[in-house]
């Protein structure tokens, strides 16, 4: 999809879903890297990721659109368009608009850490790298602390 189909597209869903035209500018933005979209409050034109559209399909990036239309409509009737206002979340669960955007890219991939106990409270500890337990001890209780080996840990991020 070009910018003129993206324009047009954004139009379209702006008069079929919410019935009120969508008078300025929509734009794909490959800059964009964690969000979908993006809707400017002061020339009131959309950003969107086109690799929304690339690698989550058709249905996704039409919830996206669908979102930032509603950021769109309710700022200019003044109404509260932020995420967190109540007419937000109403007109975009009546649009059928996404809330977040799915993940783009995957997930990083497990992590080792070491892992430490104290031999006397039982703390647990967890470190990227290994400790020399001769010279370290607990935090807590100042005892020794024990190897317990690797443990596999899912990245957040």
């Amino acid at each position: 999809m070009d910018q003129i189909k993206l324009q047009a597209f954004v139009e379209e869903q702006s008069l079929s879903v919410f019935s009120k035209p969508f008078r300025h500018k929509a734009t794909f933005n490959k800059r964009l890297k964690t969000t979908g979209g993006r809707y400017f409050l002061n020339t009131h034109n959309l950003d969107f990721n086109p690799l929304v559209l690339e690698v989550l399909g058709m249905d996704i990036f039409e919830g996206v659109v669908k979102h930032e239309l509603c950021h769109y409509h309710l700022h200019l009737e003044g109404k509260g368009h932020r995420h967190q206002d109540a007419d937000f979340k109403a007109l975009l669960k009546e649009v059928g608009g996404l809330r977040f955007t799915p993940a783009l890219k995957e997930r990083k991939p497990v992590e080792q850490l070491w892992k430490y106990q104290c031999s006397d409270c039982g703390q647990l500890y967890h470190r990227k790298r290994r400790v020399n337990t001769e010279k370290y001890v607990c935090s807590n209780c100042r005892g020794r602390l024990k190897l317990l080996g690797k443990e596999a840990i899912q990245n957040r991020s």
